[in-house]
């Protein structure tokens, strides 16, 4: 029984790491040092969905699943957990290119604003020590 607890756990902590991947960035504008977290796990957040590896977490889970006599099953936990959520069909290349797509698209998109209001701040600073 604690092998089912466990593998839920994965399950949690997986998803927590999707969630993380797709809006970590948010979260920089109020720690900005998470850069350095944030940027390798959208890189291997992207990368599991265009080259359709499996993660490590999915294969815990099940190893975990099975030492309890639970089933396994097959396919990543995007394809398990998440498309039956948000898509009727199965997971094919092509959603799975587009999911990493918009995660790169979305993550863009807030570093880009993240780095400009970076940018403006510094320069608000070099002026105001310049007295400009």
């Amino acid at each position: 029984m604690p092998y089912l607890y466990l593998a839920d756990a994965v399950v949690l902590l997986h998803f927590a790491f999707v969630i993380f991947v797709i809006a970590g960035g948010l979260l920089l504008f109020r720690w900005k040092r998470l850069v350095w977290l944030h940027l390798p796990a959208l890189a291997w957040g992207a990368l599991t969905e265009f080259l359709h590896i499996v993660c490590p977490l999915t294969y815990l889970e099940n190893w975990l699943r099975s030492l309890a006599g639970a089933a396994a099953y097959r396919g990543d936990f995007v394809e398990h957990y998440l498309l039956p959520v948000l898509y009727p069909a199965n997971l094919t290349a092509h959603i799975q290119i587009g999911l990493g797509m918009l995660v790169l698209a979305v993550n863009g998109l807030v570093y880009g604003i993240w780095f400009w209001r970076q940018c403006s701040r510094a320069l608000a600073r070099k002026r105001q020590h310049f007295g400009q």
